[in-house]
């Protein structure tokens, strides 16, 4: 009979009540600032970031997926705790090599079968996925059964993202340089989305306003299709609290029997994304 655990990366960014009561196991991504490497939550918290990141002298970071080694200790550690089975929850593959770390520690590690999944998306639309997968190992059910409720469950979810300042996009390799400088000159804040695997905008759009009046047609849209199923709505920021308050208040007096949650974005995604982002994700659990 099966023991499973679950494994996710940090940048689901989960509180830790939420990992205890689920028993969800977390690896942990990379910050490296000056040459130096970070844990990020664990060596950076969010809040010492967001300081770092308001400094404009500051050098730009660089991430990086968990150390093999740091993967393959979790695992072992599960195995000496009697586990069988392992769901591996990484974030889109697309942009971090999480997914490939699960999969090369899975074979390092003798008499435990691991199951990679690739959330193709990352933040706490990552997060439900582990969420899942804990409600249905208390179900009973098998590590395959999981598996593939968890790639059904992708088809009911999705998530778009806006970056306040295109520079950090453009920084990081997500936008060149002559599409920031236009950007900002035209007021341009792109409605981001995961499509194939990778950060790509969906929607290039005028001033912040109209950017999450988008966000809210496109849950409109969700909503109307999946009205009276399990809807849970997460609402992300980085740094803007006041503008991620607001989205939810919307999402919760338009709405009946929506869960909205609202967080921040971890550290790692945080550098791609910059500050005064705001995200909307959304899935059935």
């Amino acid at each position: 009979m099966e023991k499973i655990a679950i494994i996710m990366d940090s940048t689901a960014y989960l509180s830790e009540d939420l990992k205890k009561e689920l028993d969800i196991r977390t690896v942990y991504l990379n910050l490296i600032i000056d040459n130096n490497s970070y844990k990020e939550v664990i060596d950076m918290p969010l809040d010492k970031y967001h300081e770092y990141l308001r400094n404009p002298n500051n050098s730009f970071p660089t991430t990086s997926q968990p150390a093999i080694g740091e993967v393959v200790s979790c695992l072992e550690k599960l195995k000496e705790e009697g586990y069988t089975d392992v769901i591996a929850i990484a974030l889109s593959s697309g942009i971090s090599g999480t997914f490939t770390s699960y999969s090369v520690a899975g074979l390092m590690v003798d008499g435990l079968n691991v199951h990679p999944f690739d959330s193709e998306v990352s933040c706490r639309p990552e997060g439900y996925y582990a969420i899942k997968a804990a409600k249905l190992i208390k179900e009973g059910k098998t590590s395959s059964e999981i598996i593939s409720a968890l790639n059904e469950m992708k088809k009911v979810s999705d998530a778009y993202f806006m970056a306040d300042d295109l520079s950090h996009l453009q920084r990081s390799g997500r936008l060149s340089g002559a599409q920031a400088v236009v950007g900002s000159l035209l007021q341009v804040k792109p409605l981001l989305h995961f499509d194939d695997k990778v950060i790509v905008p969906f929607q290039k759009i005028r001033t912040y306003k109209k950017v999450v009046s988008r966000m809210f047609e496109l849950f409109d849209e969700y909503y109307k299709q999946h009205e009276g199923e399990h809807i849970t709505v997460c609402v992300l920021h980085v740094d803007a609290l006041d503008k991620a308050e607001e989205i939810k208040k919307y999402v919760e007096e338009n709405y009946s029997n929506v869960t909205v949650d609202i967080d921040g974005i971890s550290p790692v995604i945080s550098t791609h994304l910059g500050l005064g982002a705001v995200a909307i994700g959304w899935t059935i659990l």
